[in-house]
């Protein structure tokens, strides 16, 4: 009985999740993704060499204004500084904050390893 009711549960999820728009699905996979963290990667670049590495980013955020709350021209977040670009977190490696403006040129990815 106790299968059923899952099964039931994860046909009902996934027909409500289908009649959601593509916006309205992308907006749930971040808010999930805001929960449960990414293991994400930035790449500060100067032309086309890596000039900064950020590690196990849980996410970026978009800085707002503290009394119109209106988006700021910058992204902010918390991550380890690949000081020697191996592209892993090395035990001497901090937990640093980190701010990239809006003409910055930055990739943000999820960390495949």
């Amino acid at each position: 009985m106790s299968r059923f009711i899952l099964m039931l549960g994860a046909l009902v999820a996934v027909s409500a999740l289908t009649s959601c728009t593509q916006e309205r699905q992308n907006q749930i996979k971040r808010d999930i993704q805001n929960w449960t963290g990414t293991n994400g990667v930035l790449e500060v670049y100067a032309g086309d060499k890596v000039v900064k590495r950020f590690l196990k980013i849980d996410k970026l955020s978009t800085g707002l204004g503290t009394d119109d709350h209106v988006p700021r021209a910058y992204r902010y977040g918390y991550g380890v500084l690949d000081e020697n670009d191996n592209g892993l977190a090395d035990p001497n490696e901090k937990r640093v904050y980190f701010e990239v403006g809006d003409f910055s040129h930055y990739v943000f990815f999820e960390n495949p390893h």
